[in-house]
């Protein structure tokens, strides 16, 4: 929201600032023309001694520098605002943006020019014409955006352009203060499939963290009035010599990790079709899905960096905080870029030794050296999926020779050596798609596992 009160009030004063330069610079192209027209005529007037020519040439110089003056003179003041529905919006759709004036003088309003300045990428910049506006009267008018690129985009600063009637002289006044519009990843809606070695959201598994933090440990705890006598630990209240009880058993929250593949070399090509805006988009998909089913959440990026912010064990989902958890990542995701590094070795260091549960990595260019890091990133307890997007398959139309090269099923094969469920990405697939071969790689190269779908 965009509050021209104060500061940005006295910014669209259309009386204050400025000198007669600045009125002057404000004459239009029929302005400087008349001014021209004015000033040959009145030379020519003198030369030919012709006082009527004369007289129409002090008209037509006068009159526009009487626009500049009267103009540049006119004492009222607008209060503008904006409002972007909604603030955040995935790649390729639509945000309105809604533009209010409102006329806080005395005096009605001439004609008004409003200009909003947009990005390039966002389309054209809107102009909108306002015929009068009377004392104490508002007027609002909207437009749309749409970007098919990612990002953070400024909106603003929001202007005014005064003219007066003959369209001789025009003044610009802007406001001082702007509003960001972000346009996060695409997000495909994941169907549930059962992906090896993970866990329920809620309840049994093998990888899990606690899900509530408090006093309770795993021992029994000392007697609290009200607490249930049928939960009396006896062998603990013969051993520290009061009554201990036994603690409820906790839910237990599934951990997840999103890998994201920002290394410069693994991509090739930009642009809303190139492989690394298909793996941002595949990873703000796992994230959103796994956050929806209750998984505790990670995202870590190929130099080991996290999203900031987040506690530990990730984001917790199923919560009320939920959307905030997913809001936080989509903003980052909507502005990470590539990143200098050749090795993925700083995410393994971040992987190793801990307690990561479930793990799905989207990864570009994969030589022998970093498929033998992605290989190590495997936990033992649990499960690791993979979606490889090599740079040569990726530089192909669809049509062409289907299949990843001969490099590429390598180290594919590395990876499931190594207990991943490894899946190429063709250039064209949907991220629903692979999601679903994961799950048929799964049932047909790994052991089949326990656990609720994902």
């Amino acid at each position: 929201m965009m509050d021209a009160g104060g500061t940005d009030r006295s910014a669209a004063d259309g009386g204050e600032g400025g000198g007669i330069r600045t009125a002057l610079s404000g004459l239009t192209t029929r302005g400087r023309s008349f001014l021209a027209a004015g000033i040959a005529a009145a030379v020519c007037a003198y030369v030919l001694g012709q006082s009527d020519l004369l007289r129409v040439g002090l008209l037509l110089g006068a009159l526009p520098l009487v626009c500049a003056a009267v103009l540049h003179r006119t004492r009222y003041r607008v209060a503008g605002s904006r409002r972007l529905s909604p603030g955040r919006v995935p790649a390729g759709s639509e945000a309105r943006v809604h533009l209010r004036v409102d006329n806080v003088s005395r005096l009605p309003t001439g004609l008004l020019m409003l200009q909003d300045r947009v990005p390039y990428v966002l389309g054209p910049r809107p102009r909108f014409v306002l015929d009068r506006v009377e004392p104490g009267g508002r007027r609002e008018v909207s437009y749309r955006v749409r970007s098919d690129l990612r990002g953070r985009f400024p909106l603003g600063p929001l202007q005014l352009r005064l003219t007066d009637p003959f369209g001789l002289c025009e003044l610009t006044r802007s406001f001082s203060t702007y509003d960001t519009l972000t346009v996060i990843p695409r997000v495909a809606a994941l169907p549930p499939v059962r992906l090896s070695g993970e866990a329920k959201g809620y309840g049994e598994g093998r990888q899990r963290s606690l899900a509530l933090a408090g006093d309770d440990d795993v021992i029994p705890r000392g007697y609290r009035y009200g607490d249930d006598l049928r939960r009396v630990h006896w062998r603990s209240t013969a051993r520290y010599g009061e009554l201990m009880v036994r603690r409820e058993e906790q839910p237990q929250r599934a951990r997840c990790t999103v890998l994201l593949d920002t290394r410069v070399v693994a991509f090739e090509g930009a642009g809303p079709d190139s492989a690394f805006e298909w793996a941002v988009s595949g990873a703000a998909s796992v994230l959103v899905h796994m956050l929806e089913r209750g998984f505790s959440v990670r995202l870590l990026t190929g130099n080991g960096d996290a999203v900031p912010g987040e506690g530990a064990d990730g984001f917790a989902g199923a919560s009320q905080g939920t959307a905030d958890a997913a809001g936080l990542m989509m903003d980052t995701l909507a502005v990470i870029d590539h990143s200098d590094d050749t090795s993925l070795s700083r995410a393994y260091d971040m992987l190793r030794g801990g307690n990561e549960g479930l793990l799905v990595a989207f990864f570009g260019d994969l030589d022998e050296e970093q498929a033998t890091v992605v290989a190590k990133m495997r936990q033992r307890g649990g499960g690791a999926v993979a979606f490889v997007l090599d740079s040569e398959t990726w530089a192909r139309e669809p049509a062409d020779v289907p299949g990843p090269p001969a490099g590429s099923d390598e180290r594919l094969r590395m990876l499931r050596e190594a207990g991943w469920t490894a899946v190429a990405v063709p250039r064209g697939a949907t991220v629903e798609e692979v999601w679903r071969m994961a799950d048929h790689e799964r049932t047909t190269l790994a052991a089949p596992a326990g656990g609720e779908g994902a």
